[in-house]
């Protein structure tokens, strides 16, 4: 993933005047005037962030971890606190948060900024918490076929937080394990120390 073209859904644009004229129908059916000022640029805004949100389904994330290196290093990695943002399925509402991956290499391993790309990859799509926290774990361990992987993620759902139940603040936490991380409680037990550090 490199340059613009990681952030834009070209699918989205190459059909941007049919995804704005069903903004357009949406903003009139909810009882909208979608010819006072304020909503003129609506539907062309939107679907700019529709390429930006969604451009996970651009991209394979597999190929996200791109170049791997030999490294004798097996002892535990951790790249924690990567901020994602993605879309619920069930009401097309934003949840963002945090994702923690920990990893034990058995001779290969990643650049640690492509398991950023890899959580963006996966989340930049309609999705819910449970899909993304198993495909980054599915994808590490056969990508790298490390040890063993853990993955923790965070996330606030608006789905949950402004409408429906109407709970803010309340946090949903998932949990995938991997190798070695599912027969060790003392591994899982220092991923989830080093976490709160």
């Amino acid at each position: 993933m490199a340059g613009k073209k990681d952030y834009v859904n070209s699918l989205v644009s190459d059909n941007r005047e049919k995804v704005e004229h069903h903004i357009r129908e949406i903003l009139r059916l909810i009882g909208e005037d979608v010819d006072r000022e304020g909503l003129l640029e609506t539907p062309a805004r939107v679907t700019r962030m529709y390429e930006e949100i969604f451009a996970g389904y651009e991209v394979d994330p597999r190929d996200v971890l791109g170049v791997t290196f030999d490294e004798q290093h097996e002892e535990l990695v951790i790249v924690r606190d990567i901020v994602y943002y993605s879309q619920c399925e069930h009401h097309m509402a934003p949840f963002f948060g945090k994702a923690h991956i920990g990893y034990i290499p058995s001779g290969k391993i990643a650049g640690l900024s492509k398991l950023a790309r890899l959580v963006e990859a996966v989340s930049r799509r309609l999705q819910v918490q449970e899909r993304i926290t198993t495909q980054i774990a599915d994808i590490m361990d056969e990508v790298l076929d490390p040890h063993g992987v853990m993955v923790v993620v965070e996330g606030e759902h608006l789905c949950m937080c402004a409408r429906g139940v109407k709970k803010p603040g309340s946090k949903t936490v998932t949990s995938a394990v991997r190798g070695e991380f599912r027969t060790s409680p003392a591994l899982r037990s220092e991923f989830l120390s080093l976490l709160k550090q």
